[in-house]
């Protein structure tokens, strides 16, 4: 078994190099901190420093050690702060930022129930539509939908999403229920941010490209065309669950609905979150499942 004696204390000293500095930063005595290292150095049977009255310097072996424990002691550390968040309160400013429909309709009402169980958080929401740059802007977490890019933030999946094609019941009266992907060539397709559709059969997923009357990029707006009968709209559930509930909109194709999208946290690479962000994490993957 490793022994930690006098790691700690090492590491402080090649960080200070003093061994009266190292002392404070412990919150010990120099003669402890002292010590600590004459039995480290007799335990390992090899001199780690290089002292003279007026400077403390690290041999090649102590150079060889530093590398090492100064790891160890900085996980240690974070082990501890990790530990000790855990009983402690959720406080301060959460910046958090989320597409604007999905912000308004489905993450908004949580956060609010989120901040009446932690009254000591206060809440700083920002909904658009453009990819900000968390850490720049102090973002604590980001709120995404769909297909993640690849980036240096950590990504914890929330939820799944889906992606409906539909119409209005006078729509597919008129016009017929598409059965495959390549009758879509035949319809009048309501085309959003992207000119193509993504679909996904037993074998493989797929991605059609498809033409309209109405180019938009907001979903509102598609979704009222969709239910006027002007063409065959794909959205994701958030958007037309209440139509399809309603019987406004008719779903069509959904042997190759996607069901693989999902809702993403994004945060950045921090070793140990904060009390509050990992509670609301916590708490979004539980409500939104």
């Amino acid at each position: 078994m490793a022994n930690w004696e006098g790691v700690s204390e090492f590491v402080a000293v090649a960080e200070t190099q003093s061994f009266t500095a190292a002392a404070s930063k412990l919150v010990t005595s120099v003669a402890q901190v002292s010590r600590r290292i004459s039995s480290l150095e007799e335990r390992l049977a090899v001199k780690l420093f290089n002292r003279t009255t007026r400077k403390v310097s690290l041999t090649e072996a102590g150079q060889v050690y530093y590398q090492q424990c100064k790891h160890l002691v900085e996980g240690l550390e974070l082990a501890e702060l990790a530990v000790t968040q855990m009983q402690s309160t959720p406080k301060g400013l959460l910046k958090v930022t989320a597409p604007v429909t999905f912000g308004e309709q489905n993450l908004a009402p949580l956060l609010h129930q989120f901040l009446e169980q932690h009254p000591q958080v206060d809440l700083d929401l920002m909904l658009t539509n453009q990819k900000l740059d968390l850490i720049e802007m102090g973002f604590d977490v980001a709120i995404r939908l769909g297909r993640l890019q690849d980036s240096s933030l950590i990504a914890k999946r929330l939820s799944s999403r889906q992606l409906y094609v539909c119409a209005s019941p006078d729509y597919l009266d008129r016009f017929g229920e598409p059965h495959t992907l390549s009758e879509l060539s035949h319809h009048q397709c309501l085309v959003g941010s992207v000119d193509y559709w993504r679909f996904r059969d037993a074998k493989s997923e797929k991605s059609i490209r498809i033409s309209g009357r109405i180019h938009c990029n907001s979903g509102y707006a598609l979704l009222d065309a969709a239910k006027r009968g002007l063409g065959l709209v794909q959205l994701p559930d958030h958007y037309v669950q209440q139509a399809l509930d309603e019987g406004e909109l008719v779903e069509v194709l959904t042997e190759y609905r996607d069901e693989r999208e999902g809702i993403w946290a994004l945060y950045p690479q921090n070793r140990n979150l904060s009390p509050k962000v990992r509670l609301l994490i916590d708490f979004l993957a539980e409500n939104l499942a």
